[in-house]
């Protein structure tokens, strides 16, 4: 979706905690159109940032139906097993994404627009030719893999991951194209398109080769042909634009993007050294207590089934992050430095809230959600370390605002410096208190207690740096009040009688609803907020 008019646009969208989140206000004269035409461009960004939203929205769900469902096709070794392949393979091809987006959609973004499919054209091709190197450096270094988690079983299921590295590198290219034009409608349906598909390649390929014992490769196998076809319809929507001059040269653009790349890197470890560190760990524990060491596969399935409730604020948060970005990087370029605080105080605020919303939930029912969702073999080995790992992801949703803050305003070594830190705290803090441990669910508790610290300490840091540069973060009674108010909800959750399956998704909504409602109280959230709804929803004649 193009906007006309983007940067008085941008001027006027506001995402302050004021009366609105898009405060279309007279901040220059008007043009001719009057402020009918701003104000309709407001209202169409953000429209899109809702349609973000929206797919992300519907990513969380249809990847929440397929981990459900894997779980019981595979049975929970076997869906640990491809966890722990998935988690390695997404340290390398999460950064592809994310790099992907971000640095095409910067290039494209700061081209004037009659160069902006020049400057799509390089970035592709910058990108095209990065991805083949990458992708045969993992599919060497499989073997070598296995080895050092102690798990041979996974080298062919990581072999095959090589497929969806290779894919993904060519295909999310066109999706910061999408980004960095701002059509995030179109985006948005690619996301939707990704995720259904990811879905039915996944359940297909598991259900289909479970008969040979073959699930885990079934399942990696079918996750490949599904990003080929959402790949060729990525060409079809966005293009590979025109040759010409304009836009940033392959150096620069290289410049740009290795930073990215490297804190991307070390982002998505963060993101899965917990997981891996504690396959490992409960490996050699299950080789001292003579069992096979494909039984740690049962542990690192009950610890993801936690994760993947506890990353939904992350996920759902990224929506903020793809257009908080190019609103940061047009106003840092128009050297606004007033709309630029604007923005941050106002993103981390609504993402301060959101994850708090999220985390209330996660929390307070960790036992009652694994088992509706999981069964009762992941609650009872997951319930105690999901309530702590809840928390710990919340923090981590909040870090990953704070390092796009960071990146956005070309401090991509800055932020890269503070993902490598939190990395190394929450790497040493599993070595010191998870490693050499009895094998069973103490093990999950004491991992989750690793990554909770150190996420924390990182965050504080990360703020620190961001409140340095731009001179605002968010007030602190947002914090307090979003604190107390999350203390109450979990508490909540906590004391109430153990549900039956019925009732559990109604506690979730009385959980909830006791969070917002003591926001309300607190006269954190109210009619200001509703407004700023208002101003981007579609009207109705």
């Amino acid at each position: 979706m193009r906007a006309s008019g983007p940067r008085r646009a941008l001027r006027r969208c506001s995402l302050a905690r004021g009366a609105r989140l898009c405060n279309v206000r007279r901040v220059a004269a008007p043009g001719p159109d009057g402020g009918d035409t701003a104000r309709d461009t407001a209202r169409s960004a953000g429209r899109g940032g809702l349609a973000i939203a929206g797919a992300k929205v519907f990513f969380i769900l249809t990847g929440l139906v397929q981990q459900v469902a894997l779980k019981h096709v595979l049975g929970l070794q076997a869906y640990g097993a491809l966890g722990r392949v998935q988690s390695i393979a997404s340290v390398i091809y999460n950064p592809v994404v994310s790099t992907s987006v971000q640095g095409v959609s910067r290039a494209v973004a700061q081209a004037p627009d009659a160069h902006r499919a020049a400057a799509a054209r390089r970035a592709l091709g910058v990108h095209a030719a990065a991805i083949v190197p990458i992708a045969a450096a993992f599919l060497l270094a499989a073997p070598l893999l296995g080895q050092a988690l102690h798990a041979p079983h996974l080298v062919l299921p990581l072999r095959i991951c090589t497929g969806v590295l290779l894919l993904y590198g060519l295909y999310t290219p066109l999706v910061g194209v999408l980004n960095g034009t701002r059509r995030f409608a179109a985006q948005a349906g690619l996301d939707v398109l990704c995720a259904t598909l990811r879905t039915v390649g996944l359940l297909g390929g598991a259900w289909y080769f479970a008969r040979w014992g073959a699930g885990v490769e079934g399942a990696l196998g079918g996750f490949v042909a599904a990003v080929a076809v959402v790949l060729l319809a990525a060409l079809r929507v966005a293009g590979l634009g025109e040759r010409g001059p304009g836009g940033t040269t392959a150096r620069q653009h290289l410049l740009f993007i290795a930073p990215l790349a490297g804190g991307q890197l070390a982002l998505n470890l963060l993101f899965q050294c917990d997981l891996t560190l504690l396959g490992r760990f409960a490996a050699d524990a299950a080789a001292y207590a003579g069992l096979p060491v494909a039984a740690a596969d049962t542990l690192a399935g009950a610890y993801r089934n936690a994760q993947l409730f506890c990353f939904l604020p992350y996920q759902l948060l990224l929506a903020v992050t793809f257009v908080l970005f190019p609103l940061l990087a047009t106003a840092q370029r128009d050297g606004d430095r007033e709309a630029v605080a604007r923005y941050v105080r106002a993103g981390v605020r609504l993402a301060v809230v959101l994850a708090g919303l999220m985390v209330s939930v996660t929390a307070g029912l960790s036992g009652p959600l694994l088992r509706l969702v999981f069964g009762r073999d992941s609650a009872a080995l997951g319930a105690d370390a999901m309530l702590v790992l809840a928390l710990g992801l919340g923090v981590l949703a909040i870090f990953g605002i704070l390092t796009t803050v960071l990146t956005s305003l070309q401090r991509e070594g800055q932020s890269a410096a503070l993902t490598v830190a939190a990395l190394g705290m929450v790497v040493g803090l599993c070595f010191l208190l998870a490693r050499g441990q009895p094998f069973g669910p103490a093990m999950l508790v004491r991992t989750a207690i690793s990554t909770g610290a150190g996420m924390l300490a990182a965050t504080l840091l990360a703020a620190a740096c961001v409140k340095r540069t731009v001179g605002a973060v968010v007030a602190p009674h947002t914090l307090l009040r979003v604190g107390v108010a999350l203390g109450a909800a979990i508490a909540l959750g906590r004391l109430l009688p153990a549900p039956g399956k019925l009732m559990t998704l109604p506690y979730c909504a009385g959980v909830a609803a006791l969070y917002l409602a003591a926001l309300a109280a607190m006269r954190e959230l109210g009619r200001a907020d509703l407004d700023a709804l208002r101003t981007v929803l579609p009207r109705r004649h």
